[in-house]
């Protein structure tokens, strides 16, 4: 699967370092059509690819590491993948083409891609090297908070959640099915405040304190507190309030993981800068996933846009493009699917707009929040919470950046389904073309239909 060299030396034709979402897609997609050059896969994680997103119902005691897997077991063995799994990279070279592992093995590469995805944001308050501080985004993570729960009698643990975004909400509601009470402390003025507006804000806190959740917004934790021996005791606001706690867990969000590039001429901004093809400022270097900065079809720009489907997405981009098929990323946006303390939310792009240039198209009900965002006909954006059947139809024309306007409000409507769009959309979204039309016509009078005046 790799050629081996000098003691220690590896030479391959794909380098792939990460072994998440942007990695598999990358690889399946070179397979595709590279049958035999050499695949090798670096991760300082020790598992086969596993899904992120489901951490919390390991922690939960609800996933086994075998339910949480994204590949079945055999999936490097099936597509020749040498992986060096639990082996952190300390260099890249891009000059020489090659990268050290600690551990001391040398690789030599053709093409790199770089899915590294993003480390933990972790404010630096005083006493946060107490023991009792977590982290909450690998497996590791929920293992070393499940060990710290296994040592103590549940219920009756109490735990401070700094951050009230997805990573806050995810542990949360593990560690309430684990007996622990715990109190979420957020700097914004309310929770799920990057990923929706203020009516479904409002929807997700009255969710989490019936949950019991104390929730405090509009501050930070200054100090973590302990006893003699360094174990946590408990934190401090920054308004002077003590909040007893035997453990804290640092949900602030994650960075793109730049390390490996510093020093290597890479142009980076908030992430590794890459083009349409997911390729960097080195020609035979690729970036995708969390640590990348790609095209986001809403703003018309690079962006980062930290989530697994995109990951996914623009990894096989780059599997194509490294193994000869050039291919062009559509772009990607921010997009969240969810289900905590049994309230649904589907969000994406722009869920408050930055100023009067958009329009907004909204209803609201008893716990339903539905609103979709436009700007000159084209769907920007969009939040549904409590009801979100249809809101994967409405993602799918603000994907394809149809002209909505004739139609907009049908789309927040209780009733909206594909059949309330207009026949010739319908038809063309279902692969139904009526008698004597191909589809590439039903599909340029859809557009017509759609915002053709």
């Amino acid at each position: 699967m790799v050629r081996k060299m000098a003691k220690n030396e590896v030479k391959t034709k794909y380098l792939i370092i990460g072994n998440s979402a942007g990695g598999v897609g990358a690889a399946e997609a070179i397979r595709q059509v590279d049958k035999v050059g050499d695949i090798a896969m670096v991760s300082d994680e020790p598992y086969p690819v596993y899904s992120r997103p489901m951490i919390s119902e390991y922690l939960a005691k609800k996933a086994s590491l075998e339910r949480m897997l994204y590949r079945p077991s055999g999936f490097y063995e099936k597509n020749r993948i040498a992986t060096f799994l639990g082996k952190k990279v300390v260099k890249v070279d891009v000059d020489a083409h090659t990268i050290d592992l600690e551990s001391g093995e040398n690789i030599y590469w053709e093409r790199l891609l770089l899915a590294t995805g993003g480390t933990p944001i972790v404010s630096q308050v005083e006493g946060i090297e107490k023991q009792g501080i977590f982290t909450f985004t690998t497996l590791n993570d929920a293992k070393a908070i499940d060990s710290f729960l296994n040592g103590h009698k549940l219920p009756g643990i109490k735990a401070v959640v700094i951050g009230g975004g997805l990573i806050g909400f995810s542990v949360t509601e593990a560690l309430i099915k684990r007996g622990v009470a715990v109190t979420i402390v957020e700097m914004k003025d309310r929770v799920l405040n990057t990923i929706v507006d203020e009516e479904t804000s409002a929807l997700a806190e009255e969710a989490l304190r019936a949950a019991g959740v104390e929730i405090l917004t509009n501050h930070t934790v200054t100090r973590v507190t302990s006893y003699v021996d360094g174990v946590t005791t408990g934190v401090t606001l920054d308004d002077q309030r003590a909040i007893p706690c035997e453990m804290v867990i640092m949900a602030i969000g994650v960075r793109p993981r730049l390390d490996l590039v510093t020093g290597t001429g890479i142009k980076t901004n908030r992430g590794i800068v890459v083009d349409r093809h997911m390729t960097t400022s080195h020609s035979d270097v690729y970036a995708c996933g969390d640590v990348a900065e790609a095209y986001d079809y809403v703003y018309a720009s690079n962006r980062l846009s930290p989530i697994w489907p995109n990951a996914y997405i623009g990894g096989r981009v780059a599997g194509f493009n490294m193994a000869g098929v050039p291919t062009e990323y559509a772009g990607g946006t921010a997009m969240n699917s969810l289900k905590y303390f049994g309230l649904a939310i589907a969000s994406a792009g722009i869920a408050v707009p930055p100023d009067g240039t958009y329009e907004v198209v909204s209803s609201q009900t008893d716990r339903i929040n539905k609103k979709v965002v436009l700007k000159d006909g084209i769907i920007k954006g969009m939040v549904f919470c409590g009801d979100v059947d249809k809101s994967g139809v409405v993602y799918g024309l603000m994907r394809d950046q149809l002209d909505v306007r004739h139609f907009k409000d049908t789309l927040v409507a209780a009733d909206f389904s594909l059949a309330s769009l207009p026949e010739a959309l319908w038809r063309e979204r279902l692969g139904i073309p009526p008698a004597g039309f191909t589809r590439e016509e039903v599909k340029e009078q859809a557009q017509e239909e759609a915002g053709g005046d």
